[in-house]
């Protein structure tokens, strides 16, 4: 195809943009690239697999050339499309959220090996776009989820990632953890609650400098909340139910000890898709 003053094969367009992530140390140059050309041309990576040869019209190359100066900068991909895959899920994102992470399907399927009755209840504290609890609602539908969480933009959130994927059975409600399911029982509670400490270095890298720091970050050493659901949610885990908690890499050692120590049994600790501690688990005696 020719070369206008104004146009650029897509391809060639990728190539340079991925060169400028790299260079400014994004984890996934390429990928991030290609998201974004997608997000604006409205196609999959196939077409551009396929199609790379043709011409950028101006506006899109603007609108691209935008997206990726905004990347250079840090903002997350998720933020910059409105969007990011999870459990197969298309899931709206926002800045108000944490944004989902591979890692947290090890949840989902801890949640899905332990809730494999064909009805139940399950709640998702801290539910952020809704991630867990739709994730675990799309493979369970017989169960009642429920997801809360503390921001009114997140619940909002949530509830339009529901509709958008016709899962008509989760609600969502705005709580301060367990405050609105007073007398409540759930047969699972999951939970990814903030888990970084305050000093913690990750929360000057990547993705993270973008996400509400009440989403990361807790006392005692990123231990807090942790420690503050394991003991509080023996008051809503009928006989036999399970509390599944993901948390930091170096915390399953705490996480466990203060499960048995809180009378749980069967307590465990689950690794994620990189061999790293991530969730910890225990059932309360039926």
């Amino acid at each position: 195809m020719g070369q206008g003053k104004n146009l650029m094969r897509l391809d060639l367009l990728l190539a340079r943009a991925a060169e400028r992530l790299k260079a400014a140390a994004s984890p996934s140059p390429r990928l991030d690239a290609e998201v974004l050309m997608c997000h604006v041309l409205g196609v999959s990576r196939a077409w551009l697999y396929t199609w790379g040869d043709r011409d950028a019209e101006p506006l899109v190359r603007a609108r691209f050339e935008a997206l990726i100066a905004a990347r250079a900068q840090g903002r997350p991909v998720a933020h910059l499309v409105g969007e990011r895959e999870f459990w197969g899920l298309t899931l709206k994102t926002s800045d108000a959220t944490l944004i989902p992470r591979p890692d947290t399907e090890c949840l989902v399927e801890a949640a899905l090996a332990r809730g494999a009755a064909e009805k139940g209840q399950l709640v998702d504290l801290g539910t952020g776009t809704g991630a867990i609890a739709l994730a675990f609602a799309s493979e369970r539908p017989g169960w009642q989820v429920t997801g809360v969480d503390l921001s009114p933009q997140a619940v909002a959130l949530a509830a339009d990632n529901a509709a958008a994927l016709g899962l008509s059975r989760v609600r969502f409600l705005q709580s301060d953890w367990f405050a609105a399911l007073s007398g409540e029982c759930f047969s699972l509670v999951v939970a990814n609650p903030p888990y970084l400490a305050d000093d913690d270095p990750h929360l000057g890298q990547g993705d993270v400098r973008f996400e509400p720091r009440s989403a990361l970050v807790a006392g005692e050493e990123g231990l807090a909340d942790l420690y503050w659901l394991v003991g509080e949610a023996r008051d809503h885990l009928v006989p036999g139910g399970w509390l599944l908690l993901e948390h930091g890499l170096e915390q399953g050692a705490a996480v466990r000890q203060a499960l048995e120590d809180a009378g749980y049994l069967d307590v465990a600790t689950l690794e994620d898709l990189g061999a790293r501690d991530r969730v910890s688990l225990g059932r309360w005696p039926a």
